[in-house]
C-alpha cells in the first residue's frame, strides 16, 4: 500500500471549488503516491493512491 511521506506536503484544491465554501476535495501529487483529503478535515483521514490507479479514476471520471 502506498505511503503519503509526511514531510513537505503541498496540499492543492481545485480552482472550481471557490463558490461552494470550501467543500471540496484537496490533492497533494508525490513522485510516487497521490494523496486525497478533505479541506473541511486537514487532519483527518487521508486516501493515498499510486499514480497509475489515480490517473484511472480520473479518467473514469471524465468518460
Amino acid at each position: 500500500m502506498p505511503v503519503l511521506p509526511a514531510d513537505h506536503i503541498e496540499w492543492r484544491k481545485s480552482s472550481y471549488s471557490q463558490g461552494n465554501g470550501g467543500v471540496c476535495v484537496e490533492v497533494a501529487v508525490q513522485p510516487t503516491v497521490v494523496g486525497v483529503r478533505d479541506s473541511k478535515d486537514p487532519d483527518g483521514p487521508v486516501l493515498v493512491f499510486s499514480p497509475g490507479v489515480f490517473a484511472q479514476f480520473l479518467g473514469s471520471l471524465q468518460s
